[in-house]
């Protein structure tokens, strides 16, 4: 990675995109800094510190902590993600969709990222008023409850995650990788400093002899290497993963097209063993948590009685919550792999241009057998989903001060993928320079 990157200064005008890059990360990090006016932020970041196991502590951490310090990127570039998963969903569920993503061409994906950018304000409005309701009903927050304090909040949020979105458009365009991926590695990454600074506070708490409590936090400094050696097993981990895939041989038959032959020549069928990415994690986990963000926003309930027993039951830290997270996990990973890849149209494809798999006829008996190959790869990938999205949870369970380290199984996955997809870039970018070279 460090000599792609090296290679990649070398060449002027990559080196121009890579500042272009960084140019606009900067620019985004110090919008997560500028706090929107009428927010106490302390009390914020003291309220939303309890809500860490909510969905709110999910975006959060998205937001590379700029949602309880309440700035203009607070909503981070959550609002995008989600418009478009809800467009690629409607895209198979919606025909007009399905044939304008089909057949529309260039001018049909220009249409679709349109719909896309209006669905993305739509669903910041909703996010920013939510978040407004949510800092209005809890005593302290707002200095200022007026309407003209709500409507400039409101608008800042909008406003904010509006531009965020124009700002990974732009990176996408004229700088390395995918914009948005990198904002968002760039706000978890962000988090690190803090990480280690309470690593470090941990250590010394236990060097002045403190006790341990639920917001204390003691780590003996034998456990630093567990951690660390822990968190680069599970990079590789993901690394080895990421490049997996299962290939199922294509065999062409030879075909004669005026005087010439054509055909006859062996190719594969690639299968991604985590084809959905990161995305059933977040669905899972946006799922998961909404008992315990209820619970959270209901008044406390009296100790022993059956509403605080329930609330143990689902909390985040509960081992029900683990067993429903790993088979939300399990169900959305063939779920969305279903959407990607359709063995009946595959088959078909295959059938048009004269390609076979050896030892299966063409058309149902060729679909089959790549559903069946698709339903086993899909396992495989879902259950390292699973695995890699719970491991941190239990390790926390095990280890306080982990967990508070908020090293998700999401945020892991995102940092890992979103750097081998900007090297991967790097090196196609350098790659077709040589081409060029060649060429010339």
């Amino acid at each position: 990675m460090i000599q792609t990157i090296r290679k990649a200064w070398g060449i002027p005008e990559l080196r121009k995109k890579i500042l272009f890059t960084l140019l606009i990360l900067v620019i985004y990090r110090i919008g997560a800094a500028i706090a929107v006016p009428y927010v106490n932020t302390e009390v914020l970041r003291t309220y939303l510190n309890g809500m860490s196991t909510t969905i709110l502590g999910l975006y959060n951490v998205m937001s590379g902590g700029a949602f309880q310090q309440a700035t203009v990127f607070a909503l981070g570039i959550q609002p995008y993600i989600n418009a478009s998963i809800i467009i690629q969903l409607l895209t198979v569920a919606i025909p007009a969709l399905e044939r304008l993503a089909r057949d529309g061409g260039e001018e049909g994906k220009k249409k679709i990222e349109s719909i896309t950018r209006y669905s993305t304000v739509g669903i910041a409005l909703l996010q920013a008023v939510g978040y407004y309701f949510i800092m209005k009903n809890q005593t302290g927050i707002l200095t200022d409850t007026g309407i003209w304090a709500a409507l400039v909040i409101i608008v800042s949020f909008i406003a904010g995650s509006s531009f965020l979105m124009w700002l990974g458009e732009q990176v996408t365009e004229f700088g390395v990788g995918n914009g948005i991926s990198l904002i968002l590695f760039a706000g978890i990454i962000s988090r690190v400093p803090a990480m280690i600074s309470t690593l470090i506070g941990s250590v010394q708490n236990w060097a002045n002899g403190v006790t341990a409590s639920d917001t204390v936090r003691v780590l003996h400094p034998a456990f630093i290497p567990v951690i660390v050696i822990g968190i680069l097993l599970l990079v590789v981990l993901i690394v080895f993963v990421n490049d997996a895939e299962r290939r199922i041989p294509v065999q062409y038959a030879k075909r004669q097209v005026g005087r010439r032959m054509y055909g006859g020549q062996s190719s594969s069928l690639p299968m991604k063993v985590n084809m959905s990415g990161v995305l059933p994690v977040i669905f899972a986990q946006s799922i998961a948590t909404i008992p315990a963000t209820i619970g959270a926003f209901l008044p406390a309930p009296p100790e022993g009685s059956f509403r605080a027993a329930l609330l143990d039951a689902i909390d985040t830290k509960s081992v029900l919550y683990l067993i429903v997270y790993f088979l939300l996990i399990i169900a959305f990973s063939y779920f969305y792999a279903t959407i990607q890849f359709n063995p009946v149209e595959i088959s078909n494809n295959l059938k048009r241009n004269g390609g076979f798999i050896p030892g299966f006829r063409p058309g149902k008996p060729t679909s089959d057998f790549i559903a069946k190959v698709l339903n086993k790869v899909t396992l495989f990938g879902a259950i390292y989903l699973g695995i890699v999205a719970i491991l941190p949870l239990i390790a926390g369970k095990l280890l306080p001060t982990v967990e508070a380290l908020a090293i998700g199984g999401t945020s892991v996955i995102i940092v890992v993928g979103v750097a081998l997809e900007t090297v991967q870039a790097l090196e196609n970018q350098m790659l077709m320079r040589q081409y060029k070279g060649f060429l010339g």
